[in-house]
């Protein structure tokens, strides 16, 4: 539209230029003609002001212009344009003038009904007056005050109000004067222009003669187009309705077959279903026994190995002393020949050579002889299978001859014919018994011959024989829980009791000699095994349907299951089984673990009578059993429903139902039905019937049966409880409740009765009586016939009703069988008699939409004898929107009549229709009803109709496109709804060339209530506003119209490319591509060129202009450079790097599969693990017949009632990246990698300005509008070269390494691709602390090489290569990382760890930490100068002792007598991780008696670099006792000799003589200072913890010859005291310098210090105490 625009202004341009001489001359003629106008105009503009002056002002103005345009006319001249514009004009001032004395007309007549109302106010206030004036001279006379203030007040209001209205009528009187004049001056100036008003008219008169013959012209024309129109529209028609019946008749045609195809699929549909769920059931079995030899495969398997791994030990031994004896061989040959001086490599080779000829002629003997024994092998099978044939052709004849035997096809066809009888079954059947799902899966296959056919035929054949032969689908009478082995006393004879009763006594003496008998336990490594030893398959034999007669052979595998080698043998068979079971079995000996052997079981029925028995076996580790068990055929009956309701019916018509009588048994019975007969058939009844609603209610009992049964009109409920007492069961009593329920709840009614019915005598009461049996529900043509096993029979019970009421009938089904229990079911209905009824109460008009008409005809049909006049009504609610016609009718005897229904829907039935409307699902039940005239029964039936509307929503319904450039287009998306429910077509019409609609170009169909998404595609052509409609069209012809609207914008800037298509890229590898950005404006000249703005805004300025790629921070692709600058008419180089990967998501999720996959497997080994241990306690539990059967059962039903162990799965937000799972997952999926393609659409920003030239806070601004995009192509594919070691990692982390140290990591490469890989690789930085010790050249397809890489770092810093392996197509890049460290630690004990006074030969402890504050794991040794090797050299030089104390350098202090260590340490060498900490124990364990121990620790780091260093030290005493401070006064080394440990004898001698430990305490006293300030020093007594004095009393101090010291001033805080053990006291000694002190000579005195506690010790003190000067040094 833009464009068309602008042509069009161009060419208007071009014919003003070429016209320009034309137009000045008719400007002229314009601007009088515009002059006119505005006169005209002016004169036009009057206002609605009542006053004369006004109107007059008009009236002039009007006169005076009109004389104007006169004058005017007269002056333009002759021509015709001037001519039609006078004329104009004075047509106008004509018009004006009309108008001008109409609204004076107008005016005056205003004025004058307002005179006339004055005139009338006047009057009435007059009166008012008078009226007042009498009432005040009454009040005057009756002298009220208040009265007479008050009308006076009325009177002067009044005499105000008269003068004003007065006043008023003098000046309207005026004015209508002055309009009266002004009108008369109108009316004389519009007859100066009559004539040329006449003149006027007459030009009118032609011109609308003429239009009306150009009209009628127009229509003639127009009428014949129409017949035209409607003679071409009756020929479609007749096209269409031709069309339509061919139409309908192939769509006929196309119905038919399709029924008949249906019918057929149905039939192939139930017997392919069938078939289905036989394979299933097979592959199920299969599958089972597949899992079952994979079990036992593994546990051969585990014993094999635990068995073997001895020899195979001993054979790799073998094979190692063998090739070292080859090697030895092949030395001594080389020597040999060396000696002899020939050629080594060649004799080698040859003799190589040699030994593989000979290898080679070994194999082709090995193979001759395998091959020749393949070939008689083949001959034996071809004569055996000649044999078998002739024997089979013998025994066919045979059979046929006797007459005895069937062919197998006789057996198919049987098999067939019971599988499609059971595709009929019916599904929803109420059986009488049930059988426990345990049973229905543990019933193992059933397998018969014919007597003589077993003894002809081979074991071979007898398995293709079990395979011909199909178990029977339904349960049998097996299901039942009964004792199957009880014979009843009636058929048993007394001999053979007797017999029955000496072969039980015999059997269990037997059993009581065998249990008496010794059983091994098997113990293998160690392992008692627990459960069964022998397992058989089946796990119980079962003979099903079984005929008197027969043979029917089983197979029994028996497997060991144990640990070692085992053997079984067969017991016996349980005594009640003798006369009918045969077993075959051979022992087989010894049987290794998983070895097995088959048992053969034969089953002659003599009687029809069910058997239950085991079969017994002995093996080594004890007894165990096989289950047996034989049902005969019994007949299993039900019915699919036990009540019939016909529902509400019209007397007279018939309605049919059926019933369906199932027999899921193998054995067929005759039945036959009737109506119950007595009390028990029909309800007799007090009925109170009632129109709303009719219930019943009955109550009934059966022999062990009762029932309760509830029914209204529309719901029936029974709740039935069944019991079943089985006289083969004893007491077993089983209740079977069954509910029956409607939709609706039940309501009881006012009719119920009883009923009683015996079912031993119910052939006595299957005679109906006449008086009481229904004849209006009776049963159809089948009511007796034969049922055969596996099928089912319909039956049909018809309702004709012919008495209005409820009728109600009982049915019961009784059975030739004498074990089948007679069935029973009721069929009720209603009638109701009515002379007019409709045969179609539903009327039913499908879907409808609003604003439309829709009709239908209603029949009415009449069974009176009369005529009937009808009236039809439609609720008051609907009779807008729904409409009878007729309204009223008259329907003649027995015919029908017909009624036209218009319904035409409007927007309000929501609103008016109220409940008969439901708006959630927009249906409408509208009741209708007919009254019948003389009736008071009235007719009722209901239209239907799903009412919807035709709307299509568009969302949303408004468009921003926003900002576009002229090289993209903007895509936005738009929801269009069909908010009805019936489908509708729409198309978008008429797109502007700039938009485009997608999908199918804005065409398409929306079902119901459907929601489609478009995409609307806009592209600006140039730099302008957009504002613009779509509109889409329904398939109704409704509109609904979109507004759009964007902006056009040319960026100053733009791509040379703005699709870049990278080629396959293999994941981890690097794509490059090229290209330009372009500054083209240099010129802001918009004629010569476009320039570029944002819509009509301003154009951008010329210069330089920046740019800046912004990279989304999840994509794999790199811009280099993002941020430039582009010079007007430059251009700038960009370069686009891909590199693809692997999602961190995607990588998480598949290791979330992995890691569920293998729990749940984990959790399947461990249920199966727990079964088998389950059923192994289970069989090694002796039990009982009854208990048997009964387990067996419960072990059945346990695996439905099991649940499986489901494992969780792992949320993928917890699997970490560095993990063993995250990494296999990873490779897994480079590993599968098929290749992937992705789009991404990078931004660049524009802005004006160069990015160098504003730095800081003065940032360019950016337009979003002027950005452009890149849009990018990525395909990326699996890599031919992956890492496999590290779980696939390309990266290469060498982690923290100390500086100076050097580390070895070797990364395997594994060609993945099927081709030879030639491998480069790039150049490591030669200073740089990484190098590539062997690179690796050729990688065969799968071929899996090592390369070496080291590091060495020398600073403390992180380092980073990357290694690029290179091939022909495909790079893979290894990142090298690692960071140096130096290494760090704190220790908890800084210089010295004091152990404290410990007893002489006890041990303490104390414990110090030592934490690693650096990155790297550190690798530590403690050391002990005491243990140090060059502690033997340090001892021979002089003693310490000797020297003085200021050259003493000498750590380790006293040291035991033992030789051992005094000081410990544990652990003494290990690692510390990084950020971790370690405690160091420190033993301190003195053998003697010193208070000079002492070591030096230090912690060495990596074996070279000592990190700290701690002093030990610590004292032992001999007694727990010891006094500290002071200075002490002896030698702090010990003497050379060593002395032995002192007797208790030398002790107590000791105690008597006197104390040789001398203390000297020392106190300076400041001079100077307060002399009241004394000094202080102090001693410390303290008692040593320890359990050999634990019982003795704590330790006691005291000072002797304290007399001396006071007098000198000293003082002494505790003079005596205890101290526990354990702990320390100080004793406090201050001294203060007397008055008569000499300051030149210190002070000394002695006190006695006396220790009592296992021993006594003496202390003697020495106190020292001197006066110094405050800035004197102490000595």
């Amino acid at each position: 539209m833009n464009i068309e625009d602008s042509k069009f202004s161009d060419k208007n341009e071009e014919d003003q230029k070429t016209l320009s001489p034309f137009l000045e001359e008719e400007e002229k003629e314009d601007q009088a003609e515009y002059q006119l106008e505005e006169e005209l105009a002016d004169s036009g503009k009057m206002g609605n002001k009542v006053t004369s002056e006004g109107a007059g002002d008009k009236s002039e103005s009007s006169i005076e212009s009109l004389e104007h345009c006169w004058s005017d006319v007269n002056n333009i001249g002759a021509t015709k344009y001037a001519d039609r514009i006078s004329v104009l004009a004075l047509y106008r001032n004509l018009k004006q003038l009309n108008n001008v004395a109409k609204e004076k007309e107008l005016v005056v007549q205003k004025i004058r009904d307002e005179l006339t109302t004055c005139q009338l106010r006047i009057k009435m206030l007059e009166k008012q007056l008078e009226y007042v004036d009498i009432e005040i001279q009454k009040e005057k006379e009756a002298d009220n005050v208040a009265a007479l203030f008050r009308l006076q007040a009325v009177h002067r209001r009044l005499c105000t109000e008269l003068e004003d209205e007065k006043d008023f009528e003098l000046k309207i009187a005026l004015t209508l004067k002055e309009n009266m004049l002004e009108m008369w001056r109108m009316e004389t100036e519009q007859g100066k222009y009559e004539v040329l008003h006449k003149q006027l008219q007459k030009d009118e008169e032609e011109l609308e003669t003429q239009y009306q013959e150009k009209a009628e012209a127009r229509i003639r024309k127009e009428k014949i187009a129409a017949l035209q129109a409607e003679e071409n529209q009756l020929s479609r028609k007749k096209k269409e309705e031709e069309v339509q019946k061919e139409y309908e008749e192939r769509h006929k045609k196309m119905l038919e077959g399709a029924k008949r195809n249906h019918e057929k699929a149905v039939c192939f549909l139930r017997k392919s279903m069938a078939r289905i769920h036989e394979e299933n059931a097979k592959e199920e079995v299969k599958t089972q026994e597949h899992m079952e030899k994979r079990i036992q495969a593994v546990l051969s398997l585990k014993n094999s190995i635990t068995s073997n791994r001895e020899k195979l030990q001993a054979l790799q031994a073998w094979n190692k002393a063998m090739a070292f004896e080859a090697k030895k061989e092949e030395s001594k040959r080389r020597e040999a020949i060396l000696a002899e001086g020939g050629n080594v490599a060649k004799e080698i080779f040859l003799h190589k050579r040699l030994l593989q000829h000979e290898r080679e002629k070994q194999a082709f003997r090995e193979q001759q002889k395998s091959r020749k024994i393949e070939i008689v092998s083949r001959i034996l099978q071809e004569k055996a299978s000649i044999r078998k044939q002739k024997n089979r052709q013998s025994c066919n004849k045979a059979s046929k001859s006797g007459g005895k035997l069937k062919d197998s096809l006789l057996w198919r066809r049987k098999t067939w014919h019971y599988i499609e009888k059971s595709c009929k079954h019916p599904a929803g059947a109420i059986s009488q018994l049930r059988c426990s799902p345990a049973e229905e899966q543990a019933h193992g296959e059933r397998t018969a011959f014919v007597g003589d056919d077993v003894l002809c035929e081979s074991v071979e054949d007898e398995k293709e024989k079990d395979k011909t032969l199909v178990e029977p689908e339904f349960p049998g009478l097996w299901s039942q829980e009964c004792d199957l082995h009880k014979v009843p006393s009636e058929d048993t004879d007394t001999k053979q009791l007797a017999l029955s009763v000496m072969k039980k006594e015999i059997f269990e003496k037997k059993m009581e000699d065998f249990q008496t008998t010794v059983s091994h336990k098997q113990i293998v490594s160690g392992h008692e095994p627990k459960g069964r030893t022998f397992y058989s398959k089946p796990s119980y034999v079962h003979f099903k349907d079984f005929d008197v007669g027969k043979i029917y052979k089983k197979k029994i595998v028996l497997t060991n299951a144990s640990y070692s080698v085992n053997f079984c043998r067969l017991v016996g068979i349980s005594e009640w089984l003798k006369d009918f079971i045969t077993i075959q079995f051979e022992p087989p000996g010894k049987m290794s673990p998983g070895m097995s052997c088959e048992v053969g079981v034969t089953f002659k029925p003599a009687v029809n009578e069910n058997l239950e028995g085991e079969v017994m076996f002995m093996a080594q580790t004890g007894s165990f059993s096989v289950p047996l068990k034989c049902t005969a055929k019994t007949c299993i009956l039900a019915l699919d429903k036990v009540l019939i309701d016909f529902g509400t019916r019209v007397v007279g018509e018939t309605i049919s139902r059926t019933i369906n009588l199932t027999n899921t048994g193998a054995l067929g019975t005759r039945f036959k039905v009737q109506a119950s007969a007595g009390d028990s058939s029909t309800c007799r009844a007090t009925a109170k019937s009632s129109p709303g609603n009719t219930a019943l209610k009955a109550q009934f009992k059966l022999s062990g049966e009762s029932a309760f049964l509830g029914i209204t009109k529309s719901n029936i409920y029974i709740i039935l409880l069944k019991q079943y007492c089985y006289p083969a069961m004893g007491s077993l009593v089983c209740t079977i409740p069954i509910f029956l329920f409607s939709s609706e709840q039940l309501t009881q009614g006012a009719l119920s009765f009883r009923s009683d019915l015996d079912t031993d005598n119910a052939h006595n009461l299957m005679e109906p009586s006449p008086e009481e049996t229904s004849h209006e529900i009776m049963l159809g043509k089948v009511t007796e016939g034969e049922i055969g096993p596996f099928s089912s029979v319909k039956l049909q019970i018809i309702f004709v009703p012919a008495i209005p009421g409820a009728v109600r009938a009982e049915f019961v089904i009784v059975f030739d069988n004498s074990d089948c229990k007679p069935l029973c079911f009721s069929a009720i209905g209603v009638s109701v008699d009515v002379p007019v009824w409709v045969p179609n109460p539903n009327i039913d008009l499908k879907i409808c939409m609003y604003d439309r008409l829709y009709q239908d005809c209603v029949v009415i049909q009449s069974r009176a004898k009369a005529t009937l006049r009808l009236k039809f009504e439609v609720c008051k609610e609907l009779s807008k929107h729904m409409e009878l016609l007729p309204k009223t009718g008259y329907i003649q005897a027995q015919s029908s009549f017909t009624v036209q229904l218009k319904f035409l829907p409007r927007h309000s039935l929501p609103q008016d229709a109220g409940s008969y409307f439901n708006e959630e699902t927009s249906v409408l039940e509208a009741p209708v009803t007919i009254l019948i005239a003389d009736k008071t029964k009235q007719v009722n039936f209901t239209v239907h109709a799903i009412v919807t509307t035709s709307e299509l929503e568009i969302s949303p319904a408004e468009i921003d496109f926003g900002y576009c450039t002229i090289y993209e287009a903007v895509q936005t998306n738009v929801t269009l709804t069909n908010k009805s429910i019936l489908p509708q077509e729409f198309g978008f019409v008429e797109l502007p060339e700039f938009v485009e609609i997608q999908p199918n170009d804005g065409f398409s169909v929306l079902l119901p209530l459907e929601s489609l998404t478009l995409d609307i595609i806009f592209k600006a052509n140039k730099a302008k506003e957009y504002s613009f409609e779509l509109t889409c069209k329904s398939e109704s012809n409704r509109r609904f119209k979109l507004s759009c609207r964007a902006v056009g914008v040319h960026p100053p800037l733009e791509l040379s490319h703005s699709l870049v298509q990278f080629a396959a890229t293999a994941l981890n590898d690097v794509s490059t591509a090229t290209l330009y950005v372009m500054n083209s404006h240099v010129s802001v000249n918009h004629i010569t060129h476009a320039v570029p703005r944002i819509g009509n805004g301003e154009v951008a300025p010329v210069g330089p202009t920046s740019f800046e790629f912004c990279v989304p921070e999840d994509c794999p692709v790199t811009v280099m450079p993002s941020v430039g600058t582009v010079l007007p008419g430059k251009k700038s180089l960009i370069q686009v790097s891909f590199r693809p990967t692997l999602s961190d998501q995607l990588i998480r999720e598949e290791a979330a599969r992995r890691l569920c996959r293998a729990a749940a497997t984990g959790a399947e080994i461990q249920k199966k693990k727990k079964d088998e241990k389950r059923e192994g306690k289970k069989l090694n539990v002796p039990i009982t017949r009854q208990q048997s059967s009964r387990q067996f059962v419960r072990d059945g039903s346990s695996k439905y009632l099991s649940s499986s162990s489901s494992s969780e799965q792992p949320e993928s937000e917890e699997i970490k990246p560095d993990s063993e799972g995250y990494m296999a997952a990873q490779t897994f999926l480079m590993r599968n990698f098929r290749g992937r393609f992705e789009k991404y659409i990078i931004p660049c920003f524009v802005a004006s300005g160069n990015i160098d030239e504003k730095r800081g806070s003065e940032n360019l601004t950016c337009s979003p509008c002027n950005t452009l995009y890149l849009e990018l192509h990525c395909p990326a594919v699996a890599p031919s070269v992956v890492v496999t070691s590290d779980n696939g990692k390309n990266i290469v982390n060498f982690g923290d390494v100390a500086v100076g140290h050097t580390i070895i990591q070797r990364v395997t490469i594994q060609n993945i691709s099927p081709e030879k890989l030639e491998l480069g690789f790039s150049v490591l930085n030669p200073s740089g602390p990484f190098l590539l010790v062997r690179p690796v050249r050729i990688l065969e397809p799968g071929d899996n090489k090592a390369l070496i890489i080291s590091f060495s770092p020398n600073e403390n810093k992180w380092f980073f290569e990357a290694l690029d392996i290179r091939t022909a197509q495909k790079n893979l890049t290894l990142s090298i990382t690692g960071r140096g460290v130096m290494p760090s630690i704190v220790c908890s004990v800084e210089e010295v760890l004091d152990m404290g006074y410990v007893l002489a030969r006890e041990k303490t402890t104390s414990t110090f930490e030592i934490q690693n504050t650096s990155t790297l794991t550190l690798q530590y040794s403690i050391q002990l100068d005491s243990l140090s090797p060059t502690r033997n050299k340090d001892q021979q030089r002089l003693p310490s002792f000797l020297t003085s104390s200021l050259q003493r350098t000498e750590i380790v202090g006293t040291q035991n007598y033992s030789g051992l260590s005094v000081f410990s340490i544990f652990p003494t060498q290990g690692e510390i991780v990084a950020g971790k900490s370690q405690d160091f124990v420190v033993t301190f364990s003195p053998d003697h008696e010193s208070l000079y121990y002492s070591d030096r620790l230090k912690v060495v780091l990596f074996g070279k670099k000592t990190a700290h260093v701690i002093q030990l030290k610590g004292a032992a005493r001999e007694h727990a006792m010891f006094v500290e401070g002071g200075i002490p006064l002896d030698v702090p080394i010990e003497s050379l000799a060593v002395t032995l440990p002192v007797s208790s004898q030398e002790a107590l001698k000791e105690e008597l003589q006197e104390p040789v430990k001398s203390i000297l305490l020392v106190l300076e006293h400041i001079e100077g200072e307060n002399s009241l300030v004394p000094a202080k020093t102090e001693l410390r007594v303290g008692a040593i913890r320890t359990a050999q004095f634990a019982s003795k009393k704590n330790v006691e101090f005291s000072f002797d010859n304290l007399s001396l010291l006071q007098k000198k001033g000293f003082t002494v805080e505790f003079v005596k005291g205890t101290v526990d053990r354990g702990q320390v006291k100080c004793i406090g000694v201050s001294w203060v310098p007397p008055a008569d002190l000499d300051t030149t000579d210190p002070v000394i005195e002695t006190a006695l210090l006396t220790l009592k506690g296992d021993v006594k010790e003496s202390y003697r003190i020495i106190c020292m105490a001197k006066v110094v000067s405050a800035c004197a040094p102490s000595d």
